[in-house]
């Protein structure tokens, strides 16, 4: 369906949490630290404000030559100029994503399990993401930890970029890019860093 995504080590994910911070300065921050691919991550929120959101985040990634990526809307990608929408299992289809994206955006799928990966495989999606890998509080009702036996399951099952998600660290990030990730990404150990661009500088440390 779409060519491979090229992906960075470090796939920072810009989600306020609980912090109350501004989206558009966590993203600046982010950018600032050096991470080159973004994630648009604004559950619940009205789609206007998403979309505001993420028009300004591809805006201030463009300055430096970065990318946006934004989280469940293929509409609000398409409308803003990212680079590509990321969709969960409970998301319209890669298919009908792509259809609202110019033929270069990437449509990148979660999954959870070997079974998801080789559905997800089939129709050939720009990466896949796999986890929980470990333990995470930035999701409410997360799924169990998978540990990093996913990473290397999903490895074996599919040729596409791998992104790992959570729980991830700077601290365990390379034992999972040893396992076969191509990318880490990451939300909670970087949006409640009390410094955000060292933290992302860290990151980017450990993920190299």
């Amino acid at each position: 369906m779409r060519a491979p995504a090229e992906l960075p080590p470090l796939y920072a994910i810009v989600d306020p949490l609980d912090t109350g911070r501004d989206p558009v300065e966590l993203a600046r921050a982010m950018l600032a630290g050096g991470a080159t691919l973004l994630q648009l991550r604004l559950k619940g929120h009205p789609p206007r404000h998403v979309w505001k959101a993420a028009r300004a985040i591809v805006a201030l990634a463009a300055e430096v030559g970065a990318r946006v990526v934004v989280n469940d809307r293929p509409d609000i990608a398409a409308a803003a100029g990212a680079i590509g929408v990321h969709l969960g299992q409970g998301d319209v289809p890669p298919s009908v994503a792509a259809r609202l994206l110019p033929a270069y955006a990437w449509v990148g799928v979660s999954t959870h399990d070997p079974a998801q990966v080789t559905a997800a495989a089939a129709v050939d999606p720009s990466y896949v993401a796999v986890g929980p890998i470990f333990a995470t509080a930035s999701k409410r009702g997360a799924l169990p930890a998978r540990g990093v036996d996913l990473v290397r399951q999903a490895r074996l099952l599919t040729d596409r970029p791998l992104v790992a998600i959570g729980g991830l660290t700077p601290e365990n990030a390379g034992e999972v890019r040893a396992a076969g990730a191509d990318s880490i990404a990451m939300i909670a150990a970087l949006v409640r860093a009390p410094d955000v661009a060292a933290t992302v500088r860290a990151a980017l440390a450990a993920v190299r």
